[in-house]
């Protein structure tokens, strides 16, 4: 990807501006009424001054994807599993409604586009698990639960689905309390923790 600089002479600033114009359509509106049009009436610039910079949809929406990039997971170290498991679930709670919505977004999308599907594992999806994983290596490591514990395959995936299903089933997003309770009714048991 050309670095802005190259491209043109927009600020970091105003490029993080139209960055946070595409997200904050895309969990507005979704994915497919997301458009350039849109991005330029609300950061006040032409679409042509877009269109320079990111040449199609799928390609802005990456960008700003990446730009905003912030894993919820990452640096925890509370000095156990249990600990460390519930201070995911505060972190994933915090920004859940914004998350979800964004993720929800793009949901639909990223079976039919690829790349945008790539992009989103890679900015999204990866680091998350990448630094859950570090988090259950220290557990294990500590002896806290044996390697290969049947439940840890599952562990991400719970704490991510319960992010999307909740606002679905009812109507409210998963935020630290819920999330935290969570963890201690569900997680920690399946792991043998308390």
């Amino acid at each position: 990807m050309t670095s802005t600089s190259s491209r043109s002479k927009i600020t970091p600033e105003r490029e993080q501006e139209f960055y946070d114009a595409v997200l904050d359509q895309l969990r507005e509106s979704g994915y497919e009424a997301l458009t350039m049009e849109g991005v330029a009436a609300r950061t006040r610039c032409s679409k042509s001054t877009l269109y320079r910079q990111w040449k199609t949809k799928p390609q802005f929406v990456a960008a700003a994807l990446r730009a905003n990039r912030c894993v919820r997971f990452a640096g925890i170290d509370t000095g156990s599993l249990a600990g460390d498991l519930r201070e995911a679930a505060r972190a994933a709670g915090e920004q859940s409604g914004r998350d979800t919505m964004l993720v929800q977004a793009l949901s639909h999308a990223v079976l039919q586009d690829v790349d945008l599907q790539r992009v989103l594992r890679e900015t999204l999806v990866e680091p998350e698990l990448q630094a859950m994983d570090v988090i259950i290596r220290r557990g294990v490591e500590r002896g806290e639960i044996p390697e290969g514990h049947p439940a840890v395959e599952f562990l991400t995936v719970q704490l991510f689905g319960v992010l999307r299903a909740r606002p679905v089933l009812e109507g409210v997003h998963a935020d630290q309390e819920y999330l935290t309770r969570f963890v201690e009714a569900c997680v920690l048991p399946a792991l043998g923790l308390t």
